[in-house]
């Protein structure tokens, strides 16, 4: 089976069958991963006992955006692939809310804040962008959609 999940075509993503280990050649599971990362070196920075529960939450939720990939990578079929990514995305949301909290109380610089952020709503994207591939929830050609809406096609 190819490498590649996922392969552009003409601003389109084809799917094609792949095995579990190839999980690591997705763009973005690199990116979650490094999400992943960033999140716990940032997470470990925040001092006080009272602010173990959120740093606890926010290393598990960027932990679960990438190790759901990995584990929907290895269902038999695309509909459980793409329950496992709705599930990464769920995980992504999670995160945002408690970046948006330690931003918030002031225990997260505003530069970790903002990196974070900006690397979290590309993963988001991304995976989204996968999920609507694997569902075969691509965009119809324009002509489609004029159809569908009722609208005449204009010649020249």
């Amino acid at each position: 089976m190819p490498r590649d999940a996922l392969m552009p075509a003409s601003g389109k993503f084809h799917m094609k069958f792949v095995q579990m280990a190839d999980f690591k050649n997705l763009e973005v599971f690199k990116k979650a991963y490094a999400l992943s990362l960033e999140t716990h070196r940032a997470a470990t920075k925040i001092r006080g006992a009272e602010y173990l529960s959120l740093k606890s939450q926010m290393i598990r939720a960027a932990n679960s955006i990438p190790a759901n990939i990995v584990e929907g990578r290895g269902q038999k079929s695309q509909k459980e692939f793409a329950r496992y990514i709705g599930i990464a995305i769920n995980s992504a949301s999670e995160l945002e809310f408690h970046l948006m909290l330690a931003n918030d109380l002031g225990v997260l610089t505003r530069t970790a804040h903002e990196s974070l952020l900006s690397r979290l709503i590309q993963v988001r994207m991304m995976l989204s962008g996968l999920r609507n591939a694997v569902r075969g929830d691509l965009p119809k050609p324009l002509e489609e959609n004029r159809k569908r809406r009722g609208e005449k096609d204009e010649k020249p």
